[in-house]
């Protein structure tokens, strides 16, 4: 069954894209998954839906099969065994990015296949959990991913900045003020030990 959602990334589409193109980041955002291992391109994990009174929790493992940054293009795929049942997914998710100002739009397409309990329900009801695990799952994105923006570079505090020539020296092209060398003054001659005149006496 095809699956389609939309939604907006409060980012410019590039920053979007490395955001949600990093598996390992964004896999504690997903709502009932957990991710297990990654083996170079094979990512394992679990998750866990509820669909009706079912709950299926599924072990498989996710790789990237188209990657083009240039046009903001991804294909996923993913698939999976029910623990302890008999009941299998496979999923082909595209998603491609689109600029809206400072923001990003992306759009998903799921080409979704289950076996077991869950085979059970329509696309309808199907389509209903999708929509709401990916409303959480956006909501839970802005929260924690995309709360906290990439820091500014630290400019230098000023009186650092302005510290920082005169410990280097003067600048190129200048010339250091000219500077008069005086000799020290002498010291006050003593007279304590000066000797004193003779008297003159007559005869």
């Amino acid at each position: 069954m095809r699956l389609d959602n939309e939604f907006v990334v409060p980012r410019p589409v590039d920053e979007a894209w490395a955001v949600l193109t990093d598996l390992e980041r964004i896999a504690p955002c997903m709502p009932g998954a957990k991710l297990t291992e990654v083996d170079g391109d094979d990512y394992h994990g679990t998750v866990k839906v509820k669909v009706g009174p079912v709950v299926a929790q599924y072990a498989g493992v996710a790789r990237f099969r188209e990657r083009d940054a240039a046009r903001h293009h991804a294909v996923l795929e993913a698939s999976g065994k029910q623990s302890g049942g008999a009941g299998r997914a496979s999923a082909v998710v595209t998603a491609d990015l689109a600029a809206e100002g400072d923001s990003t739009r992306v759009t998903v397409v799921t080409d979704l296949t289950v076996a077991g309990p869950l085979a059970q329900f329509g696309r309808g009801a199907i389509a209903q959990v999708s929509g709401k695990l990916l409303d959480q799952f956006v909501a839970q994105l802005r929260e924690t991913v995309l709360a906290s923006p990439t820091p500014a570079p630290t400019a230098p505090a000023p009186a650092a900045a302005a510290a920082a020539p005169a410990a280097e020296g003067p600048a190129p092209g200048t010339r250091p003020a000219p500077t008069t060398s005086r000799p020290p003054p002498s010291p006050p001659r003593s007279t304590c030990c000066a000797p004193r005149p003779r008297p003159c006496w007559s005869a």
